[in-house]
C-alpha cells in the first residue's frame, strides 16, 4: 500500500490505524467518511507523526484527537 496516493482507500487505512494506535474507544470518531479527503496531506503527516512516536502520554493522546477533530468535515 502506497501511503503517498491521495485515495479514499489509503484516507480509510490511515484513519483506521490511527483511532488503533490512540486506542481510540469511541470509534465514531474514526469513521474516515468523515474526515475531508483535501486534508489527506495534514492527516498524513499526524500518522507518520504517531509511528515514529510510538507509544503516547496521556496529554499527547489527546492533543492527537483534539488536533484530528480540526480535520473532520
Amino acid at each position: 500500500m502506497n501511503l503517498e496516493e491521495r485515495n479514499e482507500e489509503n484516507l480509510a487505512h490511515i484513519i483506521h490505524e490511527m483511532g488503533r494506535m490512540l486506542q481510540v474507544v469511541n470509534e465514531s470518531i474514526m469513521d474516515p467518511k468523515d474526515y475531508d479527503i483535501n486534508k489527506y496531506d495534514e492527516l498524513k503527516g499526524l500518522y507518520d507523526l504517531l509511528k515514529q512516536k510510538g507509544k503516547l502520554t496521556v496529554a499527547e493522546t489527546q492533543a492527537f484527537i483534539a488536533e484530528l477533530k480540526n480535520y473532520r468535515k
